[in-house]
């Protein structure tokens, strides 16, 4: 994977872990904490608009391609994580190996938009 403009120009990403602080009345509220910086290739793929409260969400599906790291790596993504590109945010849903030795990792993620 090169650094070229295009369809498959890679990507900054920041992976975010997410973490549960006390909010000092027994609950606690969710904050994000970087782990790496990674770079991969987006893909676009189905999308839909879910109703909600208030508006609709927009909720497109993106296959994310990035260079493969050790098993049980803090730098390797995994469900329930995140990835964030400036503004935007990747949430990851499903990792797999994308070609047989191993070498690159595909992710399921979501972006969430309200519209």
């Amino acid at each position: 994977m090169s650094k070229s403009e295009g369809p498959q120009t890679l990507r900054r990403l920041v992976l975010e872990d997410p973490q549960r602080i006390s909010d000092g009345a027994g609950g606690y509220r969710e904050s994000w904490a970087p782990l790496g910086l990674l770079w991969g290739t987006l893909k676009s793929q189905t999308g839909r608009t879910a109703g909600q409260e208030g508006g609709s969400l927009s909720l497109q599906r993106y296959r994310i391609t990035l260079r493969a790291t050790p098993q049980g790596s803090q730098s390797r993504p995994r469900p329930g994580q995140r990835f964030r590109q400036d503004q935007r945010f990747f949430r990851i849903v499903a990792v797999g190996e994308a070609d047989p030795a191993g070498r690159y990792l595909t992710c399921q993620c979501i972006e969430e938009l309200a519209q």
